[in-house]
């Protein structure tokens, strides 16, 4: 048995209180909705270009993991975006790598 009642107006669904600012959060909640869906793919693509990297440096003899490339990775997310970035590379770079 649902209990829970769905939002039915745009300020319920948005937390706003006039129509004028929900109008406003829906359009760029769907703006938000479409970055998102943008940075998924760019994360899959690089994903992809990380795994033919490391099946070169494999097959050529080398590590599966370059701790000074992921060093210099690490740093441009922090310069980027702050400590917070750090975080996020941390999570791409297990996304294109796996835990180490």
């Amino acid at each position: 048995m649902n209990t829970a009642t769905p939002a039915t107006t745009p300020a319920e669904r948005t937390g706003a209180r006039t129509p004028g600012a929900a109008e406003l959060i829906g359009g760029a909640r769907e703006r938000i909705d479409a970055l998102d869906d943008r940075i998924i793919g760019l994360v899959q693509e690089r994903m992809a270009v990380s795994a033919v990297i490391q099946e070169a440096r494999i097959s050529s003899g080398g590590r599966r993991v370059n701790l000074s490339r992921e060093m210099e990775i690490l740093s441009h997310y922090r310069d980027a975006l702050g400590k917070p970035g750090t975080q996020l590379a941390m999570t791409l770079l297990e996304l294109c790598r796996g835990r180490v």
